[in-house]
């Protein structure tokens, strides 16, 4: 048995996860969209993890035929950025 904590035991597998998401980004984003996505990672990270997950299943589905430019990832960003709307119900 290792004395390793959970966390300890994960970070080749995050390491080896992160660096294929990397690579994927790469190859479908142009150089602008990375830089644009890594701009908001430093702001949103949660943002750029939703967006990042979006083009990684578009592709994996087949639908991503070019790469993403700048002006595409700003439709994305917008599209998955959209206000959600609260609802309050006032019972008396």
């Amino acid at each position: 048995m290792s004395n390793r904590g959970p966390s300890e035991e994960k970070s080749p597998n995050d390491a080896e996860v992160n660096a294929m998401k990397e690579q994927a980004m790469r190859t479908l984003l142009s150089p602008e969209a990375r830089l644009r996505l890594n701009n908001v990672r430093l702001v949103k990270p949660d943002l750029a993890a939703m967006v990042e997950n979006y083009l990684l299943g578009m592709a994996s589905q087949g639908r991503l035929h070019s790469q993403i430019s700048d002006d595409q990832l700003k439709q994305i960003l917008l599209s998955i950025q959209q206000p959600k709307r609260d609802f309050k119900i006032n019972r008396r």
